[in-house]
This record gives structure tokens, C-alpha cells and sequence, in this order.
């Protein structure tokens, strides 16, 4: 249903007059049903690994999603801003305020000001927390790293150039059609 398609494995082929119904789009179009599976399997196992990362630290899912993407952004040379964090976990400024003063209490973040501006608060983890989030997403990382060694640098840029235009796609489509919480439902 990702992609327009119907939901089941024949997947709305087309004839191409010889009977069989297996023409190029029909193929294509299951090959396509079949990265957006991959996708959406993967980014399963990505929230799986989060809440057990969650159950590990003793934490609520959302603060241990939180404390991902701070780790994450620093590991990225981009630290987090309160106003990110909260784009990023999807909350509103006032849920990402008690959700940080959470994770700061339990000593897993500080909130610093290197800004010239002040005002400006840069989101960081304490230095107790990232030895235990490489202890458990280590295993991960390694395997990923192997999975991906697998693959020659060009394919591994045709693989970045198409999630990029993935991505750009979602965010439009959040941004746009999506805005108000979706598209008017159907009447029955």
C-alpha cells in the first residue's frame, strides 16, 4: 500500500499481451514494492533497537529516541538544539522541555551554551552515557559497517543519491500535503 500498489503479492500487473501479465512495469512495479517493504522492515528494526536501547536504560521509549538523536547529532559534528530535538522526536516544545529535564535529572544529557548568542542551548551527552550507548549499538554499528563493506563506493552513492531524494520526498510531502495531519478522509 507504500507505493500506490495493492497489498498482496500480485501487485496490480499489467498485461503486456502475452498472457502472462508479467510485463516490465508489472516487474518493476514489484521490485518497487519490494524496496519499500526492505524500507519499512528496516526502519522497524531501527525503532526495535531503540526501545530495547530504552528497556536497557531503564527509560521511556521517547527519551531513549531523544537521547539517540542527541548522541547521534553529536557524532555527526552537529549538536542538537532543544528546537531540533523536538522537530526530530516529533514533540512540542513544552513535551521536549519535561522530556530533557528527564534525561538531564538522570544524567544522561547537559544542556551548555557555546553559542555566542546566550540564549542559544546546545543539547550534549554526559560523559556517563556514551560508553554505554557504544556498548550496546556497538554490535550494530560493526555489522553495518560489514553489511555495507559489501558494497563498491559508487553503488554505496547511488544508494545515498536515492534516500536523499526518498527523504526530500517525505519532507515535502510532511511539509505540504501532510501539514495538517493528512489528507481529508473519504466519506463512506
Amino acid at each position: 500500500m507504500a507505493n500506490g500498489h495493492g497489498a498482496d503479492g500480485d501487485r496490480d500487473r499489467e498485461s503486456d499481451g502475452s498472457g502472462n501479465g508479467d510485463n516490465t512495469a508489472g516487474r518493476e512495479a514489484v521490485r518497487v514494492d519490494r524496496v519499500m517493504d526492505g524500507l519499512r522492515a528496516f526502519g522497524a528494526n531501527y525503532t526495535e533497537f531503540t526501545r530495547r536501547f530504552a528497556t536497557w536504560l531503564g527509560l521511556h521509549s521517547t527519551d531513549a529516541a531523544a537521547l539517540v538523536e542527541i548522541l547521534y547529532a553529536e557524532d555527526q559534528g552537529t549538536p542538537l538544539s532543544p528546537a531540533r530535538l523536538s522537530e526530530r522526536v516529533s514533540l512540542s516544545s513544552g513535551a521536549t522541555a519535561i522530556l530533557l529535564k528527564r534525561l538531564e535529572q538522570a544524567g544522561h544529557i547537559v544542556r551548555t551554551r557555546e553559542s555566542a548568542d546566550r540564549r542559544v542551548v546546545t543539547l550534549r551527552s554526559s560523559p556517563d552515557i556514551r560508553p554505554r550507548a557504544i556498548a550496546f549499538f556497538g554490535p550494530y554499528s560493526e555489522r553495518m559497517a560489514e553489511a555495507m563493506a559489501a558494497y563498491s563506493p559508487q553503488e554505496i552513492q547511488h544508494f545515498e543519491n536515492f534516500l536523499g531524494t526518498l527523504r526530500t520526498t517525505m519532507d515535502a510531502l510532511l511539509t505540504h500535503e501532510y501539514e495538517d495531519g493528512g489528507p481529508t478522509p473519504p466519506t463512506p
